[in-house]
């Protein structure tokens, strides 16, 4: 009876094992945790990408890289036509609004195009364009087929991408540069040759104008020279027209001219004359870029600057970063002075040509004016940005920079005749100065005005000179001085006098 129960219950036995294999082979096995799963795991608890994920991943990568290849390469021819930059962001001044790099009137160019404040001017400039084809003749056509062929080398003179329409874009050629020209040809010729009435708002040389002039000169405001060159050359009946426009931009911007000393008989003659055939000297076949590249290059026009002279051993130009540390060229007025150094006022219209001969430093003469600060922020601005530019305007600014501490600085060279100012006082001249370079990277090594600075370095070193210069301070600086000094030299030489008589007489009596 036991073997019989023992064996049923082998057998319920044996049939619950066959179940629960049978139950096992249909129920499918437990998965790994997910990141999903468990949202609260880190990254380094769960189990690491499949290599199907890291071949996407990679792919993905390559393609970026790829991506920026091709844009280097469609980038780079348009690298070399770059000349109208937009202001880095290191050389604005926040804490004045940016007034000397943002146009206040009109806007030229896609930079500041559309602004609202500055749409007040757009009627002026469809005025202009009417009163052109009017006095020519012409149908508009004709201007706009003409800059739709230079469309592309035109925007690539501009940086980044430009986001108006290729219709939008030579209309705005077409219009501003059209404006441009009434401005110049009115300039030479007279605004009433032209059309326009006497009392015109714009068209006249008015108040405003000067205004107009300051704006036109930003860097980022700015068309470039040959649509100016074509919208001419269809005006006047010669396409090729080359010279012409940067001599009326010259005659155009001279008011700017940070010096009084006006622009010679000869150069002003040629400037005002109408014969189109003849171009300014100086600036025949230079590829002058823009508006304000004529105008420096009007700056710096005649004459031979001297090589700059390396205070470092030369190295390769490509190898060489300009270093803030060096950028002391001289030491200040007030410093100079006691070493004996003396200033002088030079009689030119070359704002630059400085020299210094036997510890006499010949500064021309400087106007400074409400526009000042902005036309030499956006010379600046261009020599720091364009790569084939010499960095003459800012070698002088911070030559002057390193002249000018403070206001007696300024008051002194005012005394001298050097420096002529409109603004306030001297500090806010002084101030002017300071501010102007404070974030430039200026190459020492290619200022053409480091010889000098070595010549009158090496003069403030020389302790005889500041000797000499103290003692004529102090002894010959008035008359009563020098009465008081010849007094106590005759003094001393008559008590001398009688010291030696009367030793001699001691020693030689019967003599």
């Amino acid at each position: 009876m036991v073997a019989v129960f023992n064996k049923e219950l082998l057998s319920w036995y044996l049939i619950t094992l066959k179940l629960r294999e049978t139950v096992d082979a249909g129920v499918p096995k437990e998965l790994p945790p997910t990141p999903a799963d468990h949202p609260a795991l880190p990254s380094s608890l769960t189990s690491d990408p499949s290599p199907a994920c890291d071949s996407e991943w990679v792919m993905c990568i390559r393609e970026k890289v790829e991506e920026a290849g091709k844009n280097e390469v469609a980038s780079s021819s348009s690298w070399a036509k770059l000349c109208i930059y937009k202001i880095p962001r290191s050389l604005r001044d926040e804490d004045n609004d940016d007034k000397a790099y943002v146009p206040q009137i009109i806007s030229l160019g896609p930079y500041h195009h559309g602004k609202k404040r500055l749409r007040d001017m757009d009627r002026h400039k469809w005025r202009s364009l009417h009163q052109t084809l009017k006095r020519t003749g012409q149908d508009v056509k004709l201007y706009l087929d003409a800059i739709k062929e230079l469309e592309d080398r035109a925007r690539s003179c501009y940086e980044g991408s430009i986001s108006l329409s290729s219709n939008d874009f030579v209309e705005m050629m077409v219009i501003d540069g059209c404006f441009i020209l009434e401005l110049f040809r009115g300039a030479a010729e007279g605004f009433k040759q032209l059309g326009y009435s006497r009392n015109d708002p714009v068209f006249a040389m008015r108040g405003s104008m000067h205004s107009i002039q300051r704006d036109m000169i930003m860097l980022e405001n700015q068309i470039p020279l040959f649509v100016l060159d074509r919208l001419l050359g269809l005006q006047i009946g010669e396409p090729d027209q080359r010279g012409l426009v940067a001599r009326l931009a010259i005659r155009f911007f001279d008011p700017l001219m940070p010096t009084d000393e006006p622009l010679r008989k000869s150069d002003r003659s040629r400037l005002e004359s109408l014969r189109y055939k003849e171009a300014f000297d100086p600036l025949t076949d230079q590829g002058e870029l823009h508006c304000l590249d004529v105008f420096r290059r009007s700056l710096l026009r005649v004459g031979l600057r001297p090589e700059p002279r390396m205070w470092i051993p030369r190295r390769s130009r490509a190898l060489r970063v300009a270093d803030k540390r060096r950028q002391q060229l001289i030491h200040c007025v007030s410093e100079l002075r006691e070493s004996g150094v003396k200033f002088r006022k030079r009689k030119t219209d070359r704002f630059w040509d400085i020299t210094f001969n036997n510890g006499v430093l010949e500064i021309p003469r400087l106007l400074i004016h409400d526009g000042t600060k902005s036309l030499f922020l956006n010379l600046i601005a261009f020599e720091q940005c364009h790569l084939d530019c010499s960095n003459d305007i800012t070698s002088y600014v911070i030559f002057m920079d390193n002249l000018i501490n403070g206001p007696d600085d300024v008051g002194y060279l005012h005394y001298r005749g050097i420096i002529e100012h409109w603004l306030g006082n001297d500090e806010e001249v002084a101030d002017l100065f300071n501010r102007l370079c404070q974030e430039v990277v200026f190459d020492f090594n290619d200022s053409y005005l480091s010889g000098l600075s070595e010549q009158v370095n090496g003069y403030f070193n020389h302790r005889w000179n500041a000797w000499r210069a103290s003692l004529k301070h102090r002894y010959f600086g008035n008359p009563w001085a020098i009465i008081s000094l010849v007094a106590a030299f005759v003094l001393l030489v008559l008590t001398l006098a009688q010291t030696f008589y009367g030793v001699y007489g001691y020693y030689r009596p019967n003599s």
